[in-house]
């Protein structure tokens, strides 16, 4: 495998996890488990960051002249990674609809 390649690998691998952990935080606010879904969301903004470093040198690399082969595994990671981010975005917002909606409940 070449290094770009594994950069590539890198972005899936990252992107990933900060889907998981996206999804793990609605799960736990779900059940009311708000400060576990809120460790999910940092989690999984931890990973989306990593992810987004890496194709941010990628981005510079090219900027200076070093360019990257546009393969359908590259096209691939990039894909994952943008639905990962938007996944973690939606997380965040159910992760507050279930809160406002169990402690509305509670108020009430």
């Amino acid at each position: 495998m070449g290094n770009s390649e594994e950069v590539v690998f890198q972005i899936i691998l990252h992107g990933g996890n900060g889907k998981s952990s996206a999804m793990e935080a609605i799960a736990a606010a779900k059940k009311g488990d708000f400060a576990t879904a809120r460790e999910k969301i940092q989690e999984a903004g931890e990973a989306l960051n990593q992810a987004h470093h890496i194709q941010t040198s990628l981005i510079q690399g090219e900027i200076r002249g070093e360019k990257n082969e546009i393969s359908l595994l590259m096209v691939h990671a990039q894909d994952h990674l943008m639905n990962a981010i938007m996944i973690k975005d939606l997380a965040m917002e159910f992760v507050e609809l279930y809160e406002y909606v169990t402690t509305s409940k509670d108020r009430v």
